[in-house]
């Protein structure tokens, strides 16, 4: 079994039931591999995590800023909540290290998948605080690690998706619409990868991939939000 103590200092709460952390920590998977573990999967930590995340930022967003629209907030708390964030709370915090995975998962560490298991692990752990410790120790470790990046995501714009932040910044200085184009398809039905080009008028600002076109825009978008330096 992993040693939790690092994992509770790099937290900042001791827990009074190891079992609830450890508990966090737990994939699915690894419970098919070793059904006699004796503790369950995270996933209904995870589903009491996300909700505890959800009230403390959504609280904090409705307290801090009184005069700031609906529209924005929501905005701003996507920013905070979404896998991304919580995938580099996971890396902040050295998480990695305890997750209990099968053997295939703990192989696969690139893939988009781990992330997404990170990601979830800190929405159980923020449940296993909770349960463990109260609303007010689960605050304090979304603050520390979640909200204080707050400043960086509005003095950035993080908060717009690269394709809204391309837009408008095009309507701004060039007063025209970027538009998307694909310009290939690779690979077979089920791994298909997508090559778009981003367009202001006739001009092509940059092409990017993915495994689906949606996917592709995003990522010229992004290409093309630090080719124009935006």
């Amino acid at each position: 079994m992993s040693d939790l103590k690092q994992l509770e200092k790099s937290v900042g709460v001791k827990f009074k039931n190891i079992d609830l952390l450890r508990q966090s920590m737990v994939h699915r998977s690894y419970l098919n591999e070793n059904p006699g573990f004796g503790l369950p999967h995270n996933e209904r930590l995870e589903f009491l995590g996300d909700a505890v995340l959800e009230i403390i930022v959504t609280e904090h967003l409705f307290i801090k800023f009184p005069k700031t629209p609906e529209g924005d907030l929501t905005n701003w708390r996507a920013s905070l909540v979404n896998s991304k964030m919580l995938c580099l709370v996971a890396q902040e915090v050295e998480l990695e290290g305890h997750l209990y995975l099968s053997r295939g998962e703990a192989k696969d560490s690139n893939s988009k998948a781990r992330q997404y298991i990170l990601a979830n692990a800190v929405e159980a752990l923020i449940g296993a605080i909770y349960l463990d410790q109260g609303i007010k120790k689960s605050s304090e470790f979304v603050h520390k690690k979640i909200i204080s990046k707050l400043e960086n995501i509005l003095e950035n714009e993080l908060y717009l998706d690269p394709k809204s932040k391309f837009q408008e910044k095009a309507q701004e200085l060039y007063k025209t619409t970027p538009h998307y184009k694909v310009l290939s398809e690779t690979g077979p039905d089920h791994d298909k990868v997508f090559e778009v080009g981003l367009y202001l008028s006739d001009e092509l600002v940059c092409r990017g991939r993915g495994s689906s076109k949606q996917e592709a825009q995003v990522d010229a978008a992004d290409k093309g939000i630090k080719k124009k330096k935006w």
